[in-house]
């Protein structure tokens, strides 16, 4: 195992980064950065300016493929390009998703309140699987659900909201519940609901079915989690992806590892759930602010986007 490496001032990680080819065209601007953003993070978005180690074999890990030394033409301001670029993509995910999942968790509330008040608490309410305790002898996931939601309910005890109904019912009741239920909760129980709700539900937001609706709610779990810690979400590589759609040409382009995908689910939910947003707009725009880079090292193509995607009927202009 390695030793970690030293501790180095701000000076001593600029002088590194300078050492190894990046271009520092305003040192002082460039400390400043180092000071607020932090040597590690920004990291992640130089790290594509590397240079390439040439004839490995395809055994070798993908961190050891990348020399210290950086591509030539490769400048500090890049990174911080890039890294606003990623930061106001983020906070368009987050926009999306918060009305994606406001919708959905009312669906969820006003199908099963209907029968029961308490349906989220109530495992005669969800297909046997997620209440089943498990081959491995293991709790019912139903009953992981409902820890992580109690939870949430004793984080949330003293919310004028929430003390009310404990106090007056000693519960909350579905149409209350999800208030405090977060993208997680929503995904997993949604995952857990029997077959004829999750198909109801799936079919008004044009899902193949209520497996493939889950698997989006999985996947855009996913997005929201990266977005909502900070983290690099522009060209990563999704873990927990959603099923791929192939309604058309362009759906069947796209790479369901890549972010992209899960924007154009992000503009298919939302236009169903409000069809007049000028989100769609706004990333649009903002695809033409991906920063310029001279060495060629990064383009949206690591994004995931496709050729023609102004030619596509899902981003066209209202």
């Amino acid at each position: 195992m390695k030793k970690n490496k030293k501790w180095i001032s701000f000076k001593d990680q600029l002088d590194v980064l300078k050492s190894r080819g990046l271009v520092v065209d305003n040192e002082p601007a460039a400390l400043d950065y180092l000071e607020r953003i932090g040597y590690y993070r920004l990291s992640g978005y130089w790290y594509s300016f590397r240079a390439l180690k040439l004839g490995l074999d395809d055994a070798v890990e993908a961190s050891e493929r990348r020399q210290d030394a950086f591509q030539q033409g490769s400048h500090f301001k890049h990174a911080v390009d890039l890294y606003v670029f990623d930061k106001k993509l983020r906070l368009l995910a987050l926009d999306a998703l918060e009305r994606i999942e406001l919708a959905v968790r009312v669906d969820i509330a006003y199908l099963l309140g209907k029968q029961d008040a308490y349906a989220h608490e109530n495992p005669d309410m969800f297909h046997g699987n997620f209440t089943k305790i498990k081959r491995n002898g293991e709790q019912p996931a139903h009953q992981d659900w409902l820890e992580k939601y109690h939870s949430h309910v004793h984080r949330a005890r003293r919310e004028p909201f929430v003390k009310h109904y404990l106090d007056k019912y000693g519960k909350l009741p579905i149409w209350v519940a999800i208030e405090i239920w977060d993208f997680g909760l929503l995904s997993k129980v949604f995952a857990g609901l029997k077959h004829e709700h999750r198909e109801i539900i799936a079919s008004k937001y044009g899902a193949k079915n209520g497996k493939a609706f889950a698997s989006w709610l999985r996947g855009l779990n996913f997005i929201r989690n990266v977005s909502a810690h900070h983290s690099r979400l522009w060209n990563i590589n999704v873990l927990e992806r959603s099923a791929e759609i192939e309604d058309d040409a362009f759906w069947k382009q796209l790479n369901n590892a890549r972010p992209y995908f899960y924007f154009c689910l992000m503009k298919r939910l939302l236009d169903v759930i409000c069809p007049n947003s000028h989100w769609s707009s706004r990333f649009c725009t903002l695809l033409d602010e991906f920063p310029v880079i001279e060495s060629g090292a990064v383009s949206l193509v690591d994004f995931g986007l496709i050729e023609k995607q102004g030619e596509w009927a899902l981003w066209e202009q209202t």
